[in-house]
């Protein structure tokens, strides 16, 4: 069984309740810090160190062709283009796949940008609008995947 009451014993130790209460911010991270270097086996002690998990995680924002922001929600995937003359409108093409938003014919006539999707989409639904000098791309998501069983033979 864990030793809660040694580690944590104020009946015992009355200069211990002292010492919480005055305790500051840094000094309760460092005791923290303590109790579980002690407790947690090394190996663990990595998942549980958060300055490592905020320099490991991947930025909320992709960096995509032309700037565009994709970002999807529960039912849809949003892409998000600036537009930088309202021309551009009249001769862009827009097309997708089931996980590709493609862009043809700006700033250009012979560019295709190509941005891929963090979700596979419905062939039929999707819309654009433009508004306040964007282009807002809204595609609805696919939650029907088909796959096939792949039998194995022996050689």
């Amino acid at each position: 069984m864990f030793p809660w009451n040694s580690l944590f014993s104020f009946k015992n130790n009355p200069n211990q309740k002292d010492f919480m209460k005055n305790m500051q911010q840094s000094d309760v991270q460092s005791f923290i810090e303590k109790v579980f270097s002690q407790v947690i086996p090394d190996n663990m002690q990595g998942m549980m160190n958060q300055n490592d998990l905020g320099s490991k995680k991947a930025p909320a924002r992709t960096e995509h062709p032309m700037q565009a922001d994709v970002f999807e929600t529960h039912l849809y995937v949003f892409v998000r283009i600036p537009i930088v003359d309202e021309s551009w409108l009249k001769k862009m093409k827009l097309y997708h796949t089931s996980n590709q938003s493609i862009i043809e014919g700006i700033p250009e006539a012979s560019d295709r940008h190509v941005i891929t999707l963090p979700a596979l989409v419905k062939k039929k639904g999707a819309s654009a609008q433009f508004k306040e000098s964007t282009l807002e791309i809204r595609l609805q998501k696919s939650f029907h995947t088909q796959y096939s069983e792949i039998d194995v033979s022996e050689f």
